[in-house]
């Protein structure tokens, strides 16, 4: 299958105020371009000035990196940029090969970070981009000044394990990777579904899962999210993968393409995150009523076996439910243990979407822990190329970093 290359940088307009593919304008001091890297053409948003302080946003899947735009319009004190992940969003579509874990994501973003020549900088992944982003630590522990994880998935991947050590239900893994995803969930996609007619429509998984079910978007804001969904490269190759016959319940093992089976255990374990010499300190925030990362995932089957959603589950013994929290949980402990910091945050009435539920006590969590972070002794960033689009104005601040507390105060938190 060939890649896709709609949204390249000649195909780009020098007028718009829209990114790539869509209908709605940007808000005030976000803008968009186009870049060339040395692995793809990617395309992504910024906010703030080039020389503030930089802080890198990874999305999640089935997504793509406009779900940061409120936060980015919120935060002009700091130079943001938020890329859309191959095949989502307006980037260049190029396979994943799923066999490297999330390698290519973490080869992609730094191919960026060096486009843009950020010598160092704070990073924040939410989900999918959560695993990204601890495979970029692992990648580049150098470069990651503090990390932010919102609502990560395991460092075990997503399905077929157990216990808070991410012990492998199965040898071959079955119940992971794109086999998870349902084809009625294709069948939407492929058919630009933009109605709440079906579950298994983008707009219905947006209300349903990405948020504490009764959240209300706002009406554009959530058109302009469906919109995003929709933009994602779909098939075999992309979303949701390849996937192949298993003999064990339920019955599909993951295949070697796109970034469900890149998440599957078979291929991703980002246990020695613990065991990094060089330790940024780390804040996981997630919300209470997480339906898609939680020890009771309704995206695990294990869970959904035992609720019978799921025929013929094999019971507990054989295929539990996926203690998703308690194993990240486990590897930060270690990570503490030798030397590091995290804190928790878990936000009541939440659910998948911190940042969208509750952005002023989302971004008070962040930003507190941004300015504890020891002053950056590394080079300064240097200023990036001039953007290919007009730049949409950025209102003025006087806003400035400042540390209320110490990074210890911030970090400690009972046991």
């Amino acid at each position: 299958m060939a890649d896709d290359t709609r949204f390249s940088p000649t195909t780009e307009s020098a007028a718009t105020t829209t990114p790539p593919g869509s209908r709605f304008p940007l808000l005030p001091g976000v803008r968009s371009r186009m870049i060339a890297t040395s692995r793809l053409a990617q395309h992504i948003y910024e906010s703030g000035q080039p020389d503030a302080e930089p802080l890198v946003l990874i999305h999640g899947n089935a997504s793509s990196a406009r779900f940061y735009e409120e936060l980015m319009a919120s935060l002009p004190q700091y130079y943001i940029v938020a890329p859309d992940l191959r095949g989502y969003g307006a980037t260049e579509s190029r396979t994943v090969d799923a066999t490297r874990g999330l390698r290519d994501f973490s080869d992609d973003l730094h191919a960026l970070i060096e486009a843009l020549r950020l010598a160092r900088f704070h990073l924040l992944g939410w989900s999918l981009g959560g695993n990204i982003a601890m495979h970029y630590l692992l990648d580049h522990p150098e470069r990651v000044r503090t990390l932010t994880l919102q609502a990560p998935g395991s460092p075990y991947g997503f399905g077929c394990t157990h216990g808070p050590d991410g012990q492998p239900n199965y040898d071959d893994f079955a119940g992971s990777g794109a086999g998870l995803i349902s084809p009625d969930l294709r069948t939407h996609y492929e058919a630009k579904d933009t109605t709440a007619d079906s579950p298994f429509s983008p707009r219905s998984a947006l209300r349903t899962l990405y948020v504490k079910p009764g959240f209300q978007y706002a009406p554009e804001r959530e058109d302009i999210l469906v919109e995003q969904m929709l933009l994602m490269t779909i098939g075999d190759n992309y979303y949701p993968g390849d996937s192949v016959p298993s003999p064990n319940w339920p019955f599909r093992s993951p295949g070697v393409y796109g970034a469900n089976n890149a998440l599957s255990p078979k291929y991703l374990n980002q246990s020695g995150l613990a065991d990094l010499e060089r330790k940024p300190p780390i804040l996981w925030i997630r919300g209470a009523d997480d339906q898609v990362v939680s020890d009771a995932s309704l995206a695990d089957p294990g869970n959904l076996g035992k609720l019978g959603v799921i025929p013929g589950w094999p019971g507990d013994e054989v295929y539990p439910s996926q203690p998703m929290l308690a194993q990240l949980r486990a590897v930060l402990d270690r990570y503490a243990a030798q030397g590091g910091l995290y804190r928790e945050e878990v936000i009541a009435a939440c659910g998948h979407s911190p940042v969208i539920e509750h952005p002023d006590e989302f971004r008070a969590l962040l930003t507190a822990f941004l300015r504890a972070a020891p002053a950056d002794t590394a080079a300064p960033t240097q200023p990036p190329a001039e953007p290919s689009t007009p730049a949409v104005a950025t209102p003025s601040s006087d806003e400035t970093p400042h540390r209320k507390r110490g990074l210890l105060d911030f970090l400690r938190c009972p046991r």
